[in-house]
């Protein structure tokens, strides 16, 4: 994975889990009952440590009770050639 890549994920990572935090939700409670992951998935997506599936990130965005666009809003999205 590219660095780029990382940071990205990264820091929607932590969107996620600073909107979670904001409907003082625990991560188990809102990975079981609201997303319907596992809690070791929704980690790995706060973390920044997976590159989640399109599926996995419209669950969030459900469960979060938001547009899927606004978790992304004021993300750069341009890519540099990795050479």
């Amino acid at each position: 994975m590219q660095q780029q890549d990382k940071k990205l994920l990264k820091m929607i990572g932590k969107r996620i889990k600073k909107l979670r935090l904001g409907k003082d939700k625990s991560l188990n409670s809102f990975a079981f009952n609201d997303c319907l992951v596992t809690s070791a998935t929704l980690s790995r997506v706060e973390n920044g440590l997976v590159d989640l599936k399109f599926t996995t990130f419209i669950k969030i965005a459900n469960a979060l009770e938001i547009a899927p666009s606004e978790l992304l809003e004021n993300f750069e999205f341009k890519y540099t050639e990795p050479y």
